[in-house]
């Protein structure tokens, strides 16, 4: 007989496939979107389609460079089964087309390929390539989940001819689950509006490594009818849940004992005994972190320039080409980050953290801020045929306040900003230049340049860029002293950050290869070593980092996909870096003689060698420098998918993590790699999952 979590997951399963099945025999027949409709994903490889402004809707209002008119939306046919759908990013000219490919499974996946979690799809991930937070101006300093929060910078503003809807679902083994919903239309020709929910539950096979992260987003877009006024405003929240167990007590023996065959009975020294409970809607989080915040975003924008119109046979065309640009921008944004232990285990943090607990004591540790963000700028257009081409020139005035270690604390930043963009008319030069300086405030002195240019060639649009920054910056909030997790009884007083850094990409769709060659010079390196203790690296070292992603074509639907990353750490910094690592997928591609089917499937490999990785700080959130533990997997990662699409459907299976299969008194999937010090990857993980896309 089955134990229970087993013929739960069974169970699911089954009931998975039936719905599978359900799903595809719908998907067979005709619906509204008969068209192949595409699903948002890699905004920076889709391709510009219209002459926009920056942060505009372009000179013709709308998608009038696609062939819409100001009244496309009220004269279209709805039984049309076609949509024409474009979105835009705050900050960039381009415009962007939704993504269909279903060759990587990693675009639909909030996890991407070079990124590791501690062995629980929502807990903290770490990048497997050595980077660091780049940005100027005040960082609260919590990155640990960046991975699952999402980004003003990412949010769509979307312009279509018919509302779209895309729904998202996956289930995992031991219930893990992404339910996501999204969906945008226009008001009116000159007026969109868009919202995404989305909701990652897993209770992990280990005690105590439950996640529950939720995101919500709401944005929206309107442009007068003279074509003068634009404003973008969005709504964004992120709640993001993480129970921490401190790590398996002993690695080398207890995985491989036949008695803890079932992982969730391995003893971890965080969080007590514990019963596995698959309720998604229970999100009580006994011992972990709890991160949240909240972003309320408003920009308008003004133009002075010169009036036209186009006229044709049957209608006119408003035009409007301007020459002056005047934009305010009001953003607030409201942060909490809390560690929170209701059960101590008094033996551990008096080891690890040296914190003095009795018995009966509780942890709760929290940083709450608030920041008030006011910016003006003006752009000026010295071509009225090229608004991708313009000045840019802003001020900035930011209020923080917050509560540390139940003290308030109050501070101001002013900054100036300077930028110049150009995308030539015949398309093939894109150069960009941005310089943000601090000039006074907590952050005084921070700074950032940087320099673009790009150069497109041959029919296949192959690419070439050269890239380059400086950045300045006073290091994170969280090893300043008046942070409630600055638990170090050194008192540190730190010199600001420094990074250049020199990069090229050439990128050549034609012969499937993407080279990508960065190298960085640091100074002032700021980390943790030991569970709580800040350091700064004082000597400068180097860092050479080499990429290539190349696609062979090896008979007429198989496909190899090369991914081969390298790095060179070059002084005596105390900085881990895994010295490679390397992704194969060996995949069909094609569509076995069915009209509407596209189908990926096949083998993928990932290999790391051993190399000492970075240890993980529960209470803090943070992962830190250890030089005693060499992770090392005996084999890769081995997984094989099938991803397929029929007309507005697109669906997943996966079955990871193969390569763990071992006979320990019994066959099974037990052989766990390890990722860092206390933590390990599950054994077998299948995963099941559905996007379907409807246009209404």
């Amino acid at each position: 007989m089955l134990s229970k979590g087993p013929a739960i997951f069974v169970a699911t399963l089954i009931t998975i496939r039936n719905y599978t099945i359900l799903l595809l025999s719908l998907a067979s027949f005709k619906i509204a979107a008969s068209q192949e409709i595409p699903v948002m994903r890699n905004p920076s490889r889709a391709r510009n389609l219209m002459q926009g402004a920056p942060n505009g809707l372009g000179k013709l209002g709308n998608l009038t460079s696609m062939g819409a008119t100001k009244d496309s939306m009220k004269r279209r046919d709805k039984l049309e089964d076609s949509i024409t759908i474009s979105y835009r990013l705050l900050n960039q000219p381009l415009t962007y087309l939704l993504d269909s490919t279903i060759e990587d499974f990693t675009k639909r996946f909030p996890l991407k390929s070079t990124t590791l979690h501690l062995g629980n799809l929502g807990g903290a991930t770490r990048p497997l390539l050595f980077s660091t937070h780049l940005q100027p101006g005040f960082d609260a300093g919590f990155h640990g989940y960046d991975t699952y929060r999402l980004q003003p910078s990412e949010i769509p503003f979307f312009q279509t001819t018919r509302p779209y809807t895309e729904l998202e679902y996956s289930l995992g083994s031991r219930v893990e689950q992404i339910i996501g919903l999204q969906h945008t239309q226009n008001i009116n020709a000159r007026w969109n509006f868009f919202f995404r929910y989305r909701m990652i539950n897993s209770p992990g096979i280990f005690q105590h490594q439950r996640s529950n992260h939720s995101n919500f987003v709401f944005s929206t877009r309107y442009q007068s009818k003279n074509l003068r006024y634009q404003s973008w405003a969005l709504w964004l929240t992120n709640k993001l849940q993480s129970e921490e167990n401190g790590g398996i007590i002993d690695t080398t023996d207890i995985l491989n004992d036949p008695i803890f065959v079932d992982r969730f009975n391995i003893p971890v020294w965080l969080g007590g005994a514990d019963n596995f409970s698959s309720n998604f809607f229970n999100t009580r989080i006994k011992t972990g972190n709890q991160y949240q915040n909240r972003v309320l975003l408003w920009r308008n924008q003004y133009d002075i320039g010169r009036k036209d119109s186009l006229v044709t046979d049957s209608t006119v065309v408003p035009l409007f080409f301007p020459r002056v640009r005047i934009e305010h921008q009001l953003r607030f944004d409201k942060e909490q980050y809390a560690f929170i232990d209701k059960l101590p285990r008094v033996s551990y943090y008096n080891r690890f953290y040296q914190i003095p607990l009795r018995v009966g004591d509780t942890i709760d540790l929290r940083d709450q801020w608030q920041l008030l963000t006011n910016d003006f700028s003006i752009y000026q257009f010295p071509d009225e045929k090229n608004l991708k081409q313009y000045f840019k020139i802003g001020a900035s005035l930011q209020l923080i306040w917050g509560t540390t270690s139940l003290r308030p604390n109050s501070f101001f930043n002013s900054s100036g900003i300077v930028s110049y963009r150009n995308i030539t008319r015949n398309k093939k030069w894109d150069l960009a230049l941005d310089g943000v300086l601090y000039f006074a405030g907590f952050n005084a002195g921070d700074y950032q340049a940087t320099a673009r240019m790009q150069r497109f060639f041959g029919s296949k649009r192959n690419t070439i860029e050269l890239n380059a920054s400086n950045t300045n910056r006073r290091p994170s909030f969280a090893f300043d002293k008046r942070s409630s997790f600055y638990l170090s009884k050194r008192i540190l007083e730190f010199n600001k950050e420094n990074r250049t850094q020199i990069g090229v990409v050439l990128d050549l769709p034609a012969i499937g290869t993407r080279l990508i060659g960065n190298y960085s010079l640091l100074s002032n390196y700021t980390y943790f070593t030991g569970f709580y203790q800040p350091q700064q690296e004082s000597s400068l070292f180097t860092l050479l980092q080499l990429s290539m992603l190349k696609t062979f074509c090896i008979a007429k639907h198989w496909r190899w996909h090369a991914e081969a990353y390298w790095q060179l750490r070059v002084g005596s910094a105390q900085v881990n870096t895994i010295p490679f690592y390397l992704r194969n997928r060996l995949a069909y591609e094609g569509n076995l003689g069915f009209k509407n089917l596209k189908l990926a499937t096949g083998v993928e490999l990932r290999y790391r060698p051993p190399y000492k990785a970075d240890a993980y700080s529960p209470l803090l959130g943070q992962f830190f420098y250890q030089d005693s533990l060499t992770v090392q997997n005996s084999l890769p990662d081995i997984a094989y998918y099938i991803n397929f699409k029929i007309r507005s459907l697109t669906a997943f299976v996966r079955a990871e993590n193969l390569n763990t299969a071992r006979d320990l008194q019994g066959f099974g999937f037990t052989r766990n790699n390890l990722v860092a010090t206390g933590y390990a990857l599950n054994g077998l993980h299948i995963r099941v999952g559905i996007n379907w896309q409807f246009v209404n």
